[in-house]
């Protein structure tokens, strides 16, 4: 077991390592871009990696406090499931009520990576090959959905 700061100096390290795989990355509409934490330019909507001891996720995460909004959100992404999965290249888990960690609701569309570490440096090229081409494929989307969302601005 790792201690709380080695934990956080891992998860440091690779998250570092992975925005440096990345940095040469242009975004599709070719703008440099901060895939660590990727900015959607719409309070409450979130593309969100994490990853853990035991698995990695990537997710699209509506975090809207108002219960009408968030669904109204949602229900674009409904609209536009077939152009993003057709970008993504797979179908991702749809949820349009779960609550995170703090007990509070959110909608999210995800997708999971199994038996994998953050702290086994030897799995980070697979964390790597799991969240590249998955980000890469959500900016793709979101540069040709982004302005049917600009009314949530």
């Amino acid at each position: 077991m790792y201690g709380r700061e080695e934990a956080k100096r891992l998860k440091e390290e690779f998250w570092t390592a992975f925005g440096q795989y990345m940095v040469h990355v242009p975004s599709a509409d070719m703008e440099k871009v901060n895939w660590v934490n990727y900015k959607t330019g719409i309070k409450h909507l979130f593309f969100r990696m994490d990853v853990s001891n035991k698995t990695a996720n990537i997710r699209i995460e509506i975090a809207h406090p108002d219960e009408g909004i968030r669904q109204l959100m949602y229900a674009q992404f409904v609209e536009m499931k077939t152009v993003l999965t057709d970008t993504l290249g797979e179908e991702w888990i749809w949820d349009d009520v779960y609550y995170d960690e703090y007990g509070k609701p959110n909608a999210r569309i995800n997708l999971s990576l199994a038996n994998v570490s953050v702290f086994r440096q030897s799995d980070w090229p697979a964390l790597i090959s799991f969240f590249k081409p998955r980000i890469i494929a959500l900016d793709e989307f979101w540069s040709m959905a982004k302005y049917a969302f600009d009314i949530f601005k």
